[in-house]
């Protein structure tokens, strides 16, 4: 236990004197040279939440606890870019979390904090979340000037260019890049919302994957693909090395275009999983697996569906944003959370509006379900990694989101934050729940 704190404790003080005197260097550098050779940013973000009692008939192992409780996560993460050679560049990402979500990340298919993971334990560990090499290559001469961002170099970049991605990486960086839902750091919490809550997107515990992503980007479209490796079982921490029989491979299209002279873009993905996931139905069907969706994990079983994700800028300071995911749900959940059809939609005002410029208001609802298979073997007593209440009166799961995040110096912002969870775990016998949050955020 003791050697443990040590050794936590050893590697936030070495993340941050590395920090201190890499940003020094790098402010440095940013001061002399135009083009950059390489950037450093940082970020954390802190996460409290707390709900209070609310009813429930019975519960379950995977249950969102009824009592009031609270929990608290905390993510740092570095990200260094620099350019090894002509169109190339290495981009390593070295963080550290730490912390839990409420009830331990369980009793909801929407998870209500997105930086918070199915970790067995909640002290501080440090990883590298992201490891890989990026290679463009032109298609043509123009250019446009592009500011040094996260994980981006200030310098020239062509406006229509072929990208090849490959290392390790969460296919989140590249796919549904939504500009009004896509980050819990800095947009809504909730995991439906980070992404189509039915894209079972190949991960780790921790949100990450190997593999190459290639993307084809023009002005007015994209279209992107990737094969990337699936976890060894369902939320696991390791990826299974039998690539043949355990892989993931998603397409994306998209379209970028002006409506009344305001920006728009929706992008259409597919995607399909291969990997050594449970079939509810087999579970169903023979009392030898005794409920245990495991028991029947096969490499021969497989997940497909689609994303649909689209936004639209309104007024001069507001957009809107609405996605609709599905998967056939005829096997085990595997990577991202229990869900099977999602749609979700919202509206973002930015604090330009009233002088406020780094600010902004956000409201959101999402609608989550799962197919009949699934739904019979939850009822019949079953779990999943994320959800299972032992028994089950089944309604769609529902979630109003509300925040505002606040800047409060030039590198800090606030978010309190509202959910309602209405049918928690697809469950009319549960709740609803309020959940209330505040979110601190750094970013340098």
């Amino acid at each position: 236990m003791l050697r443990n704190k040590i050794k936590s404790i050893s590697y936030k003080v070495a993340f941050s004197l590395f920090l201190l005197a890499a940003l020094n260097v790098h402010a440095q550098q940013a001061d002399s040279t135009k083009d950059e050779k390489w950037n450093l940013h940082f970020q954390q973000t802190l996460i409290g939440q707390y709900h209070p009692t609310f009813a429930v008939k019975y519960s379950g192992a995977n249950s969102l606890q009824p009592g009031a409780e609270n929990s608290q996560s905390l993510t740092s993460t570095l990200f260094f870019d620099t350019r090894i050679w002509k169109g190339g560049q290495l981009i390593v990402n070295p963080e550290l979390a730490g912390g839990t979500g409420l009830s331990k990340v369980l009793g909801v298919a929407g998870a209500l904090n997105g930086e918070t993971y199915r970790v067995g334990s909640p002290a501080p560990d440090l990883y590298f979340g992201r490891a890989y090499i990026r290679q463009q290559f032109s298609l043509g001469n123009d250019s446009d000037n592009v500011e040094d961002d996260i994980n981006q170099l200030k310098g020239k970049q062509p406006p229509s260019y072929i990208s090849v991605n490959a290392g390790k990486f969460s296919v989140e960086d590249f796919f549904d890049a939504n500009t009004y839902s896509h980050d819990p750091r800095t947009d809504f919490f909730n995991w439906a919302l980070m992404s189509g809550g039915a894209w079972d997107y190949p991960a780790n515990t921790r949100g990450y994957t190997w593999g190459i992503v290639i993307e084809l980007v023009h002005p007015s479209w994209t279209f992107r693909i990737s094969s990337v490796m699936e976890p060894e079982f369902a939320n696991g921490p390791f990826m299974d090395m039998h690539i043949s029989k355990a892989h993931s491979e998603t397409l994306e299209y998209g379209r970028i275009y002006k409506l009344s002279g305001k920006k728009g873009a929706w992008h259409l993905i597919g995607f399909f999983n291969q990997a050594h996931m449970g079939s509810y139905r087999q579970t169903l069907s023979d009392t030898i697996y005794h409920l245990d969706v495991t028991q029947t994990r096969s490499y021969s079983n497989t997940k497909a569906g689609f994303l649909l994700t689209a936004e639209q800028q309104v007024g001069k300071n507001a957009g809107i944003f609405a996605r609709v995911s599905y998967n056939d749900g005829q096997n085990e959940s595997f990577a991202f959370t229990e869900i099977d059809q999602s749609v979700c939609g919202g509206y973002v005002i930015y604090g330009k509006a009233w002088k406020r410029e780094n600010d902004k208001g956000e409201i959101a609802f999402v609608v989550n379900g799962i197919s009949n298979v699934h739904r019979a073997y939850l009822a019949a007593g079953g779990y999943g990694f994320i959800i299972g209440d032992g028994a089950l009166n089944y309604g769609n799961e529902c979630i109003l989101e509300v925040n505002y995040l606040a800047q409060v110096t030039k590198n800090l912002w606030l978010t309190p934050d509202y959910q309602f969870v209405l049918n928690p775990a697809y469950n009319k016998d549960r709740g609803p729940v309020h959940v209330f949050g505040l979110r601190v955020h750094i970013e340098y």
